[in-house]
């Protein structure tokens, strides 16, 4: 079937509203600053992080948020203005967001499920 054929299904956006939790993975990538070093960088979006009173993991590729929709994304928004306050002119950042309507998962249960599986 030709995909131009199919009649687009109006969305009422009005009726539509960001999901209520979620997990995001993000990684903020400064770019053209001249440095290869991101640490002191880094500590400060930790420090805004835990500021914030959500659920936060860092890793080394980036910094999981656990929380309401909105909220995760605005953290993710002040990462930007503080990077952008320190100096550094264009942040590019990779954002993976996850979210369930069938349960609840915090990030720690998924990884408990997966570490149970390999205990076997």
């Amino acid at each position: 079937m030709d995909p131009r054929s199919v009649s687009p299904v109006p969305v009422n956006i009005s009726t539509l509203t960001t999901p209520a939790q979620c997990i995001a993975d993000f990684s903020l990538i400064p770019i053209g600053s001249g440095t290869t070093s991101f640490a002191q960088q880094i500590a400060e979006i930790q420090r805004l992080c835990q500021q914030s009173g959500l659920k936060f993991a860092m890793h080394t590729t980036g910094t999981t948020l656990e929380g309401p929709w909105d909220m995760v994304h605005q953290v993710i928004g002040w990462a930007h203005s503080l990077v952008h306050q320190q100096g550094t002119a264009r942040i590019q950042t990779d954002v993976r967001i996850q979210t369930r309507t069938d349960k609840v998962q915090p990030m720690e249960a998924e990884i408990a499920t997966v570490e149970r599986i390999l205990a076997v």
